[in-house]
């Protein structure tokens, strides 16, 4: 087995980061055991061009082989080999930098938010550092998305779910906003089917390819921003996948039917990524994937399908996936009219993970400010124990007990 070593829990803003040049440098501190293994550092960052100079890399002052630009214009994880003779116990420092003299070479995402860092910058090419005023326009403190693995350890069990506190006056706000025939007592997939539909059918999907400024996981927020398509600061938000989602998971808790996010994504590391839901069916005593984005579920004659249930379909899902009514006011958006027409290939339903907070409006505090604008990164993510060798940069597995668990307060 292995283990991994972090300081943040991967909410970082993508459009707050650090630039470095060959003046601006950024140092990681990470306290790690010993080791007799090559190690794994991971970095999440971002070239600014394919043709950038390499980000450099160095461990307690050995320089590692340089990354190479990417293609991609986002944040990815890239991998660096580590050889275990240059890493010690206690202390470790990584530093990064590039061979520019302006910011136009590498960025490094950032948490922001920390109170004491063991992340810092440097403006003067590494003789004096500082934990605070970071970030490229100097205001902030946080740390770097900066994570190391060890072969020696073992990653911690998924925490257990966490769901919104059912005396919440959020809920009760949230539930006078649920079209009528939702509340109504009746048969839940058609009230989840209800759901779906209203809220594909609420706003024009927007992505962070044409707005920068994400929305908070708040569904009454969601629906008022995403239907009036201005938010904080006056500006278009970015109201997509994501929302569509997290506005499920709480109507359907302010219902009182338990419900989590599901995150999916065709590629490790990549771009084909899709965040939608699961219910929770007594009836069925299963959880009940539904992607309220497109108004899609899933069944096998008139049995819905869990999530795990869906990917065993794979590649072919076009004999199980029903559209709804609301499908059809996601086809007016090019961009996802375009993602329809390959969503019976399940490109995005290969590799599956469920968010084990449910709990949006009770803490807010804990949910990311800028989901899925970079390459999967938070820490709040639990991952299929069966993919736990292509998402080593995450510290959470489950098995099938821990996805079909029954809800639990």
């Amino acid at each position: 087995m292995s283990k991994l070593y972090f300081t943040e829990a991967g909410h970082v803003i993508t459009n707050f980061g650090e630039e470095v040049t060959r003046f601006r440098r950024a140092r990681k501190i990470l306290q790690l055991p010993a080791t007799r293994e090559t190690a794994s550092l991971f970095v999440l960052a971002r070239s600014h061009r394919s043709d950038a100079p390499r980000l450099r890399v160095s461990v307690n002052r050995f320089e590692l082989p340089p990354v190479p630009p990417e293609t991609h214009r986002i944040h990815l994880w890239h991998h660096v080999p580590i050889s275990a003779d240059l890493l010690r116990p206690g202390t470790n420092t990584f530093e990064f930098w590039t061979e520019t003299s302006s910011m136009t070479g590498w960025s490094l995402a950032m948490e922001p938010g920390h109170s004491n860092p063991q992340s810092y910058v440097s403006d003067d090419g590494g003789r004096t550092w500082r934990n605070g005023r970071m970030g490229y326009l100097n205001i902030e403190r946080g740390e770097y998305a900066v994570r190391v693995r060890l072969a020696e350890g073992n990653d911690p069990p998924p925490p257990a779910p966490s769901w919104e506190d059912p005396e919440n006056p959020r809920l009760a706000s949230l539930l006078q906003k649920l079209p009528r025939k939702a509340v109504r007592d009746g048969v839940l997939i058609d009230r989840v089917r209800i759901l779906a539909t209203w809220l594909a059918s609420s706003w024009e999907h927007t992505g962070s390819n044409i707005a920068s400024q994400f929305a908070p996981w708040d569904a009454e927020t969601v629906l008022a921003w995403g239907a009036s398509q201005c938010g904080h600061d006056g500006r278009r938000p970015v109201v997509m996948c994501i929302h569509y989602g997290v506005a499920l998971v709480s109507a359907c808790q302010a219902l009182g039917i338990p419900a989590r996010c599901a995150i999916l994504i065709g590629t490790p590391n990549g771009t084909d990524g899709h965040f939608c839901a699961e219910v929770w069916s007594e009836h069925h005593r299963k959880w009940v994937f539904v992607d309220p984005n497109v108004d899609a579920l899933f069944f096998s004659g008139e049995e819905p399908l869990s999530l795990s249930q869906v990917q065993a379909k794979l590649p072919d899902l076009s004999g199980v996936v029903r559209f709804g009514p609301g499908t059809a006011s996601q086809r007016k958006n090019s961009r996802i009219a375009s993602f329809l027409d390959g969503y019976s290939e399940g490109k995005y339903f290969k590799h599956r993970s469920a968010w084990y907070r449910s709990d949006f409006l009770t803490h807010p505090e804990e949910t990311p400010p800028a989901h899925g604008a970079v390459s999967y990164c938070e820490t709040g993510l639990v991952w299929d124990a069966a993919d736990r060798e292509i998402f080593p940069m995450f510290p959470y597995f489950g098995d099938a007990e821990y996805f079909d668990a029954a809800p639990r307060r």
